[in-house]
């Protein structure tokens, strides 16, 4: 079992529209609402690929119980911590012909016991799960003395922890030794203070954080493809050519990849290849965090993978 961690998820309303003109009356040619989140797209790509996630999370309100629900519909295994405020609902505006945007809410505010009924609900669930997925922000009100200690507590009990996040959040994961970051360039350079747009800039920046004592670190170039850099080695995995529908969840079907082929047993440079192929399928739809196992073989086939010199 894979503990897929989206502390702030959303509703995530996907709305299809010819074109968008700002200052323009719309109408949608189709919408969907979705449980959303990263965690809940990194869940549903391992389910996807035959794994089994469990989705945890901090919900309230009406917000809340429909988001639970919808996971739920899909399949998708949850332990929810409840909460006083609403969750949040996030907008997803897809334009025929062009990449997604995307409005996302910043949350409702949780108090401080909320958190420590989720930190007791994680220590409780974890028990079941060797690898752990962190993904997302955190919500207004959840400390980052608290997050620092979920994450130290998680590797303390000798589970191999992913964090995707950025901002604050991603500061405080660097610094917690035996972690696994999963970050995409412009995030990462933002945080290490020096731009990152290429695999070189990747590369460098991976060496400088196994010196730190991250144990993996896996940074997403979008469509140029990804990099794993590890103690054992670095890799290079090249997507192949695709027409883009929506790139929205591209980067949490990337984990979600990456972390199934983790926990089958499959060596780093396998994972990273399943990762990019998850990522890139995810990018044919218009509904963001959906892989299909057929697109997902044939993109993982035509991957390209090449060894770098650490």
């Amino acid at each position: 079992m894979i503990l897929c961690l989206a502390p702030n998820p959303a509703i995530d309303r996907t709305i299809y529209v010819d074109s968008l003109t700002p200052g323009e009356v719309h109408r949608a040619e189709k919408t969907l609402a979705a449980a959303g989140g990263k965690g809940l797209n990194v869940a549903r790509t391992i389910l996807a690929l035959g794994g089994a996630p469990l989705c945890m999370g901090l919900v309230g309100g009406q917000v809340g119980n429909l988001l639970a629900e919808l996971a739920e519909r899909e399949g998708l295994s949850a332990h929810w911590t409840r909460t006083k405020n609403q969750t949040r609902t996030c907008i997803i505006l897809v334009e025929r012909g062009r990449d997604a945007t995307v409005v996302n809410e910043r949350g409702a505010e949780v108090s401080a016991d909320e958190c420590q009924t989720f930190l007791r609900d994680v220590w409780m669930q974890g028990k079941r799960a060797q690898l752990v997925c962190v993904s997302g922000s955190l919500p207004p009100g959840f400390s980052l003395d608290d997050f620092s200690s979920m994450l130290q507590g998680l590797v303390a009990q000798g589970k191999s922890v992913w964090v995707d996040t950025s901002g604050a959040a991603l500061k405080i994961a660097l610094d917690v030794r035996g972690l696994n970051i999963k970050v995409n360039a412009k995030e990462l350079g933002e945080t290490l203070g020096f731009e990152i747009s290429n695999m070189e800039q990747a590369a460098n920046a991976g060496r400088q954080l196994l010196g730190r004592g991250i144990s993996s670190i896996a940074v997403t170039l979008g469509k140029d493809g990804a990099i794993l850099v590890v103690d054992s080695g670095m890799w290079f995995v090249r997507p192949p050519a695709i027409e883009v529908v929506s790139s929205v969840g591209s980067g949490d079907a990337f984990l979600g990849g990456l972390a199934f082929a983790l926990e089958q047993g499959h060596p780093p440079e396998v994972a990273l290849q399943y990762g990019v192929a998850a990522g890139a399928a995810n990018a044919l739809h218009f509904e963001g965090g959906v892989v299909k196992q057929r697109e997902f073989e044939v993109l993982c086939d035509k991957t390209v993978l090449t060894r770098i010199q650490l």
